[in-house]
């Protein structure tokens, strides 16, 4: 790997907190826009390139059919890694100066109703053995915290207090917040902790959520749970962690909940993220002013 690339990861961990997923993502995208760079324009290095190389990666992305949110992303990579070039005075102009955005359509998530939260929780059979109460109380756990997936996955059986009902979550850039859990909930993990405790061999035994071997859960294994559980009991398309982590926010703001309140459950860094999930809140709120306003009837 390029020695700017290591050192511009190096940084970024070190000096601004941020998290393995999110490294991983940066070092991907740099080392493909290298091997694009080699096998295009035969250079080894991308530390100074001009902004034609650049866009004919661009070209080549979306020829490729990937989303403009994923080649949006990717550039995102490569303004950052030129900054901390400036930054360091390794050059003195970066090719991304002038870069604009990708303009897409904005897709939409769609939360999950109450009533298929309700199916899902309430009338689905809940079994007995070690992984289906897992699956369970891992679903409980993101409806009712709104976690993101890597945020489950790094739960730590410290981060736990179930006397007390709160659960401290490791956000991005390692930032801490301390969420409520519901009684229903507790009494889910409680049952879970039994039978992890049963486990022959625990591996990863820091962590709080694992698998039949004792080993911590991984990105694809979270969402095969989410996938699998809903598609029981909806027809909507996303089936995800983070539909779930949409869904809480959402109904928490239709039944009253404020903004603000949100944000910090959510661990959002201000309230333009947070707004983002209004959308869903405010299609609630149009449907009770139709039914209640005198004027519509």
């Amino acid at each position: 790997m390029n020695g700017t690339i290591t050192a511009f990861i190096d940084y970024l961990q070190k000096e601004k907190n941020y998290s393995v997923h999110t490294l991983t993502a940066y070092e991907k995208d740099l080392i493909e826009f290298k091997d694009f760079n080699k096998s295009s324009f035969d250079e080894d290095t991308i530390d100074k390139v001009g902004y034609s190389q650049i866009r004919s990666w661009i070209v080549f992305l979306v020829d490729k059919e990937l989303s403009v949110v994923t080649v949006n992303r990717k550039m995102a990579s490569l303004k950052a890694f030129y900054k901390f070039l400036l930054k360091s005075k390794q050059i003195e102009v970066s090719p991304m100066l002038k870069h604009k955005a990708l303009k897409g359509f904005k897709s939409l998530q769609i939360p999950f109703s109450e009533k298929e939260m309700n199916l899902v929780l309430e009338e689905f059979h809940v079994g007995v053995g070690f992984e289906s109460v897992r699956n369970h109380a891992i679903v409980e756990l993101f409806y009712t915290t709104g976690m993101r997936r890597a945020e489950l996955i790094e739960l730590k059986t410290v981060d736990l207090d179930l006397v007390e009902g709160r659960v401290k979550v490791i956000g991005k850039r390692n930032k801490e917040r301390i969420i409520p859990v519901l009684t229903v909930v507790k009494k889910s993990l409680q049952e879970y902790l039994r039978l992890r405790s049963q486990l022959e061999a625990i591996e990863d035994s820091e962590y709080f959520f694992l698998t039949k071997k004792g080993q911590k859960l991984n990105n694809s294994l979270v969402y095969r749970v989410i996938n699998a559980y809903f598609s029981q009991a909806s027809e909507k398309v996303k089936k995800s962690p983070h539909v779930l982590r949409h869904t809480f926010a959402t109904h928490l703001l239709n039944n009253g909940a404020d903004l603000n309140s949100v944000k910090e459950l959510l661990g959002h860094a201000s309230l333009a993220s947070t707004q983002v999930y209004t959308h869903s809140s405010l299609v609630e709120l149009q449907k009770v002013y139709q039914k209640a306003h005198p004027r519509n009837k």
